[in-house]
């Protein structure tokens, strides 16, 4: 197994995690990772990046079961609009292709929010930095090792 960027983070940072490699087909989506895991929706989360109307990125993590409320997401990251980045930019923006995009190790420190959701989990699963690899981590972990603000940002 070759150590991704984000694994090197962690052990550097000397983070707990647990890492699991899937089989991968042509399903990326979040859903289909939860099922090859076995795991329910609610456990594993998706990092998706979005652009403002100022030019600035930011990073949101929710649970794949969920969908990301741009609004909110807008007024708690202070601009005035939100859009998903393009998925040709995401690469040159993170250092991560769609399906393998990590909260954890990219390629510039975007200010980055996961949903409310994660609390009282005991772990989380987010993408390893690759497609096919996971990391089982705490919240608690994650949201200290990538200084994430924990906030409501999915849609009801």
């Amino acid at each position: 197994m070759k150590k991704t960027n984000a694994m090197r983070i962690l052990d550097k940072e000397k983070i707990g995690y647990k890492y699991i490699e899937y089989s991968v087909g042509d399903d990326v989506s979040g859903e289909n990772v939860a099922q090859k895991l076995n795991q329910d929706e609610a456990y594993v989360f998706k990092t998706l990046v979005t652009i403002s109307n100022t030019n600035e990125n930011f990073v949101f993590v929710v649970a794949v079961k969920d969908e990301l409320d741009l609004k909110k997401c807008a007024k708690i990251a202070g601009v005035k609009k939100l859009e998903m980045i393009h998925v040709k930019d995401l690469l040159k923006t993170t250092g991560y292709i769609r399906g393998g995009c990590s909260p954890i190790g990219m390629k510039t420190k975007f200010k980055t929010f996961i949903d409310e959701s994660c609390e009282n989990k005991e772990y989380i699963y987010v993408s390893g930095g690759k497609i096919g690899a996971q990391i089982k981590i705490s919240p608690e972990d994650l949201i200290k090792i990538c200084d994430i603000t924990v906030a409501d940002i999915k849609k009801e």
